[in-house]
C-alpha cells in the first residue's frame, strides 16, 4: 500500500490544488482577457490569471476582492480566474428572484419584483441614442431643460 499511496500522491495534490480561493492583487484590463495577479495559499502569488467573464458583462474589480480560480489540469501555472465578488459592496437585501448591476459608489439596476427597473446614480443618468422613445406616460420631479424644439 505504501508504494501506492507514494506513486497516487502527485496526482492526489494536483487534485486538491485544482481550485482554490484567492485575493485580487492586480487587474490588467488591457489585454483581449482580463488577466489578474491573484494571491492563493500563504505566499503563493500567481501573474496573468486569465479571468472569464460572461458575454456582454464586464467589470474591473477592485484590489482585495475575492476570487475562484481554476488550475488547468491541475496545473498551477496555469489559472483561469471563474468568479470575482467582493463582499465590501455587493448589494443586499434584494428580494428573492431580483437581479442588480451595481458598482462600488453605489450605482446601481435593479430588475424588482413586480416588473419594475429601479436605475439610480448619483451624479448623471446619461442615454446616448440618436432617438430614444418612451411609450407610457411619464411623471417628472424637478426641472425640465430643453436644447432643442419640443414638438407635440
Amino acid at each position: 500500500m505504501k508504494g501506492l499511496d507514494r506513486v497516487l500522491r502527485p496526482l492526489r495534490q494536483r487534485v486538491l490544488l485544482m481550485i482554490a480561493r484567492g485575493v485580487v492583487e492586480l487587474v490588467n484590463d488591457s489585454k483581449k482577457l482580463q488577466e489578474l495577479q491573484v494571491s492563493l495559499l500563504a505566499g503563493e502569488m500567481r501573474d496573468g490569471a486569465e479571468r472569464f467573464q460572461n458575454y456582454g458583462f464586464t467589470s474591473h474589480p477592485h484590489p482585495g476582492a475575492e476570487a475562484v480560480a481554476a488550475a488547468v489540469a491541475g496545473n498551477r501555472d496555469h489559472l483561469v480566474v471563474i468568479a470575482v465578488d467582493d463582499r465590501r459592496y455587493r448589494k443586499r437585501d434584494l428580494a428573492e428572484g431580483e437581479v442588480a448591476m451595481y458598482s462600488d459608489e453605489g450605482d446601481s439596476i435593479v430588475l424588482k419584483r413586480g416588473r419594475i427597473v429601479e436605475v439610480v446614480a448619483g451624479t448623471k443618468l446619461r442615454v446616448v441614442a440618436p432617438l430614444t422613445e418612451i411609450v407610457g406616460n411619464m411623471t417628472v420631479t424637478g426641472n425640465v431643460t430643453v436644447a432643442g424644439t419640443v414638438q407635440g
